[in-house]
């Protein structure tokens, strides 16, 4: 930062003299000063801006406060004692930690997608009938919704002109292997038959698929097969057990096939999709539970992301639970503790405060004989109080926990350069 000001105060020198070198240019050409005058202002302009840029220079070669890069990724901040307490920097010891830290991150409750249904209208026609409302608890099989379908009637038609044909070809084919038996006919028609048969039987199970897929059961089709009698009504049935969030259809409106009509979800198990600050991803390998304070409810994390999000900064992580009686709704924002152990690694406690967030990355500020060391750290696990930390950190240092202002313009400063 002082390096910035002092190469401005350069910058905007010479910005200046070559202002008042053009405007006596300007005034010469115009008449306004004589050759002897011009020469010796000018003249004078050059000696001043010479003197200026060395005498910067010079001062520039030992600031009183510069950064350095140290070994590694670390920088040094040499600072003077008397700065430090001009910008009332203050420091506390770390302490070396171990067992199990915690996370708190904010989380929204999900439906686990393969766990999701929306049952739509098998056939184009009239809602007469919506029988769910929304959260209602439903049984694999219930009744959803009556459907008035003219499409079901051409349907039920097709079918049993497609029957019909089945058992003529059938009872066509069992005379003829009787006659063949008597040598009455050639074996030849036997086959010609028994191929019609065949094409028969497969048109009858194309038309009773259709019938399946127009969402009549097989009680239904077994039904229709022994009465033959046609029904425009539909009866839509639930394809799972779970629970109704969405209604998308009204009684009395006109609908196309597929048009959705509800939306169905078991929930237990069910998923919270949490957001981890960038900083803190690192100890996501080695999380052993998720605790939702709130519902008093333990899970565990299944997915980590592998994307970042460009307007906060986060990581998706995923959690399951098994609510049971405990009911987490759709939706609900949660907080949810992760619950880190120790991979072994050294791990240090230090006072909140004294991680600052700079390139994405985390930072603590380390005393030193010449000033400060910025380390890059991994958050373990953070409280409003303190923060659990792993990296290149040695008992009994001290970090700064306030001032830290302007010992981060220091490091800015320094990664601009």
């Amino acid at each position: 930062m002082l390096a910035y000001q002092k190469y401005g105060a350069i910058f905007k020198s010479v910005r200046l003299s070559a202002n008042i070198i053009s405007l006596s240019i300007i005034s010469f050409l115009r008449g306004n000063l004589t050759t002897p005058n011009f020469l010796k202002t000018y003249m004078r302009l050059i000696y001043s801006l010479i003197v200026l840029i060395f005498s910067n220079a010079s001062s520039l070669a030992n600031p009183s406060a510069q950064l350095k890069s140290s070994a590694g990724q670390e920088i040094v901040v040499t600072i003077s004692q008397d700065q430090v307490r001009a910008a009332g920097i203050e420091t506390e010891p770390i302490e070396p930690e171990t067992g199990i830290n915690e996370i708190v991150v904010p989380g929204v409750v999900t439906v686990p997608p393969q766990q999701l249904r929306i049952v739509a209208a098998p056939a184009a026609g009239l809602v007469e009938t919506l029988l769910v409302s929304p959260d209602e608890l439903i049984r694999e099989g219930d009744p959803i919704a009556t459907l008035k379908s003219p499409d079901l009637v051409e349907q039920e038609r097709a079918f049993l002109h497609a029957l019909s044909e089945a058992n003529l070809a059938s009872e066509k084919l069992r005379r003829d292997e009787q006659l063949f038996k008597e040598h009455i006919i050639a074996e030849r028609r036997v086959i010609v038959t028994r191929a019609e048969t065949s094409q028969a039987l497969s048109a009858l199970d194309e038309r009773s698929q259709i019938l399946t897929l127009s969402g009549m059961s097989e009680q239904d089709i077994t039904k229709l097969k022994n009465e033959r009698r046609l029904s425009s009504f539909l009866t839509v049935r639930s394809p799972i057990e779970g629970t109704i969030l969405n209604r998308h259809g009204t009684t009395g409106e006109r609908v196309q096939a597929s048009a959705p009509l509800v939306t169905i979800a078991r929930l237990d198990p069910i998923w919270v999709d949490l957001q981890v600050p960038l900083s803190k991803v690192g100890a996501l390998e080695h999380v052993d539970k998720v605790h939702l304070a709130a519902s008093g409810l333990d899970g565990q994390l299944i997915r980590i992301g592998r994307t970042v999000d460009a307007a906060t900064q986060s990581v998706a992580a995923v959690a399951e639970f098994y609510p049971g009686k405990n009911l987490l709704r759709p939706g609900q924002a949660v907080q949810a503790k992760l619950y880190v152990v120790n991979n072994g690694q050294e791990q240090w406690r230090v006072n909140a405060d004294a991680v600052v967030s700079h390139q994405n990355r985390s930072w603590v500020f380390v005393r030193i004989k010449e000033g400060f060391r910025a380390t890059p750290v991994i958050i373990v696990s953070e409280t409003p109080h303190f923060a659990s930390l792993q990296g290149q950190l040695t008992a009994g240092e001290r970090v700064a926990t306030r001032g830290l202002l302007t010992l981060l313009a220091e490091l800015a400063e320094f990664e601009r350069q």
